[in-house]
C-alpha cells in the first residue's frame, strides 16, 4: 500500500500559497512578540524612573504632617488674636 495520493492542484495550493502564508504569519507573529517584549522592558524602565522621581521630589508624609502642624498652630494663634481683639472692642 502506498501513501495518500493527493491531486496535483492540492499540492500546488499547499506549496505555492499555504506554506508561504504560514511562514509570513510566523515571521509577523515573531516580530510583534519581539516588539511587545521590548515595549514591556521600556515601560518597566520608565516606571522605575518615575518611582525614583517621585521618591526624590515629592513631599514625604512626615514633611506633610509637620507642615500641617505649623499651619494649624499659626491658625490657632490668629484665632486667639481675633478673640482678644473682639474682647477688647466689646469691653469699650
Amino acid at each position: 500500500m502506498s501513501g495518500p495520493h493527493w491531486p496535483p492542484d492540492l499540492m500546488w495550493w499547499i506549496t505555492a500559497v499555504e506554506l508561504p502564508a504560514l511562514a509570513g504569519l510566523f515571521v509577523l507573529i515573531w516580530r510583534v512578540r519581539r516588539e511587545l517584549e521590548s515595549a514591556i522592558g521600556e515601560t518597566a524602565d520608565d516606571l522605575g524612573d518615575f518611582k525614583l522621581d517621585v521618591a526624590k521630589n515629592y513631599a514625604s508624609q512626615a514633611a506633610l504632617k509637620e507642615t500641617e502642624q505649623r499651619l494649624t498652630d499659626h491658625l490657632v494663634r490668629i484665632e486667639q488674636k481675633l478673640d482678644d481683639f473682639g474682647r477688647t472692642r466689646s469691653g469699650r
